[in-house]
């Protein structure tokens, strides 16, 4: 278990670079949510943003040929792998989090109402939307590297 932590960890290591991309991509959604007036149309966009950029992490390893690295780490490709997945996971589960925070504000001071159903039916959506994205997505990096499994996004 220490091992797939070790592992989320070198991948946020990774894309701390890129921390500042990854916030102005949660910022376009809740612009989009203020024009559309739709929470539901502001969090689906949130996650499909979120997505594409889970790809950053595969295109930074295949960049500066990392997989010598993961080579020599006394990891597991299984470990390496899950905590991959863990990573997505908290990235989906953060965006999904601070778009249900701030589209619902963004939009009561608009003069929508956003209802407790709303709500519930945007987090359901989007849980759904990124999943159906990242189990392309990731499996695709995988068998054909970030380049080439670009395709999948």
């Amino acid at each position: 278990m220490s091992n797939i932590l070790k592992s989320t960890k070198l991948d946020i290591a990774l894309v701390k670079p890129y921390f500042k991309t990854i916030c102005f991509t949660l910022l376009l959604p809740i612009v989009f949510a203020a024009i559309n007036r739709s929470l539901l149309t502001g969090v689906s966009f949130a996650m499909c943003f979120i997505a594409m950029t889970t790809g950053y992490t595969f295109s930074i390893t295949e960049k500066n040929s990392m997989d010598r690295l993961f080579g020599i780490l006394p990891v597991r490709k299984s470990e390496l792998v899950i905590g991959r997945y863990v990573f997505v996971l908290a990235m989906g589960l953060l965006s999904l989090i601070i778009s249900l925070i701030a589209q619902p504000l963004v939009l009561k001071v608009l003069g929508e109402t956003v209802g407790v159903f709303d709500i519930v039916t945007a987090a359901i959506a989007g849980v759904f939307l990124f999943a159906l994205y990242t189990v392309f997505q990731i499996p695709g990096y995988y068998k054909y590297g970030s380049i080439k499994g670009r395709v999948f996004m």
